[in-house]
């Protein structure tokens, strides 16, 4: 059961974990620069909590979605545009880059609500010939690119 320390506004729990795992989180601190391993658990809860939960599903948050996918497959391109053009208001850009044996390295960034953009991941990451789907999100928000105009009467 999690001890509360009303001192310090900190919450304090016991983590178990492998050996492999403890000395991977030792290099993980040391590599980045943290100043311990508390530091280092409590940002990397913090950024899955991000990914996976969002503050509140409908909070507009900025993300960018990386799909590696197969080219080859048939109607892999086809259905990604579809999905894309489902999701006009969501989908801000995208680019591409060819790897080897006909796979395609492509960042999509994307805002809106962050329960769509995990719907647009999760619709991708189904597709025959998509590998992988990561989706990051921050909820540090793109400017408007298109600022409402005022008609002026002459």
């Amino acid at each position: 059961m999690p001890k509360d320390d009303a001192n310090d506004g900190l919450k304090r729990f016991t983590v178990s974990m492998s050996d492999e795992t403890y000395q991977a989180l030792d290099r993980l601190v040391q590599q980045r620069g943290f100043h311990n391993r508390s530091q280092a658990v409590s940002e990397m809860v913090l950024q899955h909590a991000a990914q996976h939960l969002g503050r509140v599903g409908t909070e507009v948050m900025a993300g960018t979605l990386t799909l590696v996918y197969d080219e080859s497959k048939s109607a892999l391109l086809r259905d990604l545009a579809r999905i894309f053009r489902e999701h006009l208001a969501e989908v801000i850009s995208s680019q591409h880059v060819l790897l080897e044996d006909d796979h395609i390295l492509e960042v999509i960034l994307m805002q809106g609500p962050a329960d769509t953009l995990r719907e647009i991941t999760n619709k991708l990451i189904t597709c025959k010939g998509v590998k992988t789907a990561n989706l990051t999100l921050t909820p540090h928000l793109l400017p408007p690119l298109h600022a409402k105009r005022t008609t002026r009467t002459p």
